[in-house]
């Protein structure tokens, strides 16, 4: 289980943007995002590159921490 701070959330639109946009990288599964802690939790079926995480969030408009 992999777990990132995801800083800019501010309501369910957020959870949800951010739940898809890590949902669309090959290797990410079983994303939860927790909009109280700023954090998204997901699984690797495979190592993934954290920079195609960062991109995709700021794709959406939002950073990790």
């Amino acid at each position: 289980m992999t777990r990132i701070t995801v800083k800019g959330m501010t309501c369910q639109h957020c959870v949800m943007a951010v739940t898809r946009a890590l949902g669309e990288i090959d290797g990410v599964k079983d994303v939860s995002v927790d909009l109280d802690k700023g954090e998204a939790v997901f699984d690797e079926t495979k190592p993934v590159d954290k920079e195609l995480i960062r991109e995709g969030l700021e794709k959406e408009g939002y950073q990790t921490g």
